[in-house]
């Protein structure tokens, strides 16, 4: 991350959209929570209702082996409008292996709800191999 309010903002957004490439070639997007663990953008499978417990986007990270997410920023005033996005190596982790555990306390960190009730779920993280990042000048 070359520019300094990157950090900042990926640490302050609370709301990113995960994208994957189906076997078929189809783009998946859905967002997601996440925190930043140890220089990699992580998340985890919630308790939130989902249609199958079998997972496109765990399946087409763990295939392709990458992932890419945009953070961002929209408010009417367009001079405080930012993105980020990070494409890197996906790593899934489907035990409570020492990462998917440091993962999951960062989380509730964040976000109180997960505090109260954490994941259950599939635990994953993206490497930040590429990080483009826009905000007006």
């Amino acid at each position: 991350m070359d520019e300094p309010w990157v950090a900042d903002a990926l640490r302050r957004a609370r709301v990113a959209r995960l994208g994957t490439v189906g076997d078929g070639g189809a783009v998946r997007l859905v967002p997601i929570c996440f925190a930043l663990v140890d220089g990699w953008l992580a998340s985890a499978v919630d308790h939130k209702p989902k249609r199958t417990g079998q997972l496109r986007r765990l399946d087409d990270m763990e295939r392709a082996g990458s992932a890419t997410v945009l953070v961002d920023y929209y408010t009417e005033d367009w001079s405080q409008l930012w993105w980020v996005r990070i494409r890197g190596r996906a790593v899934v982790h489907r035990d409570r292996d020492d990462e998917a555990v440091a993962v999951l306390a960062a989380l509730a960190a964040k976000y109180s709800q997960y505090r109260e009730r954490p994941p259950a779920g599939a635990v994953y993280r993206i490497a930040m191999d590429e990080v483009r990042s826009w905000r007006p000048p």
